[in-house]
């Protein structure tokens, strides 16, 4: 039976690596990744397959799928994605662990907020550095360590970095599910909660388009001649809210709407996106029963034509007794380490939950401590870096060691 003592020499090798840790976060967070930036995204895989591929594994890049959406034009717009990086470390192992975290962000490359900036001794702002930089190199500095010590040997790995992870994983979804096939642990590097703590049940989430039509006329001379697609795409939002109403665990986001020109005519063309999460499979099929009856109701308005796409791409990920034992091993690792680790439920999903929904074992906030993410004020506690790859390090060495069975 090991002792802390048997994995100190290892952990306080990660004490040593702060600063290369500072320093090369900061250079991965000043190339933008935003997911539609396909030259970034390169440029990005190209610096973690450098610092990846000194643990030793077999390095692939995969060219992913484009991502297919509906257009108000009829013609499905394809959008290219960038290229996952896989990488693999005895694979035959008895008992083998899937790392998995993105590269891309939600800044474009026209964004503003496009260079890291330390604001303050143990604080650094820039895009992407908790939302997943930071956790790319808590998972990288993990395994450095895990592959130093003498237990390595014991337990096969895999790293799936993927380019797509902010708009669903349109394109690495397959990989998701064949990775959780070939292994029997998930550790997902998304940030923990702005506390610390640990995320346990996450929510489920889709992405929808609608698209509705109607008939242009002159909005002065004869608009009773015209149908409003505005008009009708309006009373559609405001019965989407009221969808998100009808269960405490359904909430919905319309993200973007376009539609008319010209105020003199009456516009016969609107679209909008919009988002939903979801606590239970209950709650999506509640939720798409009531989409398909607000549907029918203005699709029945005369001259009105909507269009709906898109689907439930995330599956609620619940803490089931799997999962609840998985969170106690890594928050018994936080004591060991001075850590008093909880957990609670997010409605944010993320791949995680589709790791989860095909049967691996997964916990998916192992990452840095910040907040803000997905703003132009994202930051990262610097400290987190050491603490969170410590962490991960323990439980990686205290499974092969034998003193954790899932």
């Amino acid at each position: 039976m090991m002792d802390m003592t048997d994995y100190l020499p290892h952990l306080q090798w990660i004490d040593g690596q702060e600063s290369r840790m500072i320093d090369l976060l900061t250079g991965w967070v000043n190339v933008n990744s935003g997911t539609q930036n396909l030259p970034g995204l390169n440029e990005v895989l190209t610096l973690l397959e450098e610092e990846f591929s000194k643990l030793g594994g077999e390095n692939e890049r995969i060219t992913l799928d484009p991502q297919q959406l509906e257009h108000s034009t009829g013609t499905p717009v394809q959008l290219p994605l960038g290229r996952a990086l896989l990488i693999r470390k005895r694979p035959t192992a008895a008992f083998r662990v899937l790392l998995c975290c993105h590269m891309d962000t939600v800044y474009a490359a026209d964004h503003p907020f496009q260079k890291a900036v330390r604001v303050a001794d143990n604080i650094l702002r820039g895009p992407g550095v908790t939302d997943a930089k930071g956790g790319l190199m808590v998972m990288l500095v993990a395994l450095q360590a895990f592959e130093r010590s003498p237990w390595a040997e014991k337990v096969g790995w895999e790293v799936l970095i993927n380019p797509d992870e902010e708009i669903g994983s349109p394109g690495s979804a397959p990989l998701l599910i064949q990775a959780a096939k070939r292994n029997h642990l998930g550790l997902v590097f998304e940030p923990s909660l702005p506390d610390g703590n640990l995320v346990g049940a996450r929510k489920g989430s889709g992405n929808f388009t609608v698209i509705a039509r109607g008939k242009a006329a002159h909005a002065g001379r004869n608009p009773q001649l015209g149908r409003n697609a505005i008009d009708a795409l309006a009373r559609f939002i405001v019965g989407l809210a009221s969808l998100a109403g009808s269960g405490d665990g359904i909430t919905t986001n319309v993200g973007y709407i376009q539609g008319g020109g010209p105020v003199n005519v009456v516009p016969d063309l609107a679209e909008c996106r919009f988002n939903v999460r979801i606590t239970t499979p209950d709650d999506q099929r509640a939720f798409e029963q009531g989409l398909k009856r607000l549907s029918e109701e203005i699709n029945r308005i005369d001259g009105i034509s909507l269009e709906l796409h898109g689907r439930f791409t995330r599956p609620p990920k619940p803490l089931d007794a799997k999962t609840l034992r998985l969170l106690e091993q890594v928050a018994a690792c936080g004591r060991d380490l001075g850590l008093s680790l909880q957990w609670r439920p997010t409605g944010g999903a993320c791949d995680g939950n589709n790791l989860a929904a095909a049967g691996l074992s997964t916990i998916d906030s192992l990452g840095v401590t910040g907040g803000d993410i997905h703003s132009s004020e994202e930051y990262i506690l610097l400290d987190s870096l050491v603490e969170r790859a410590r962490l991960t390090a323990l439980l990686l060495m205290k499974l092969a060691a034998g003193e954790i069975e899932l």
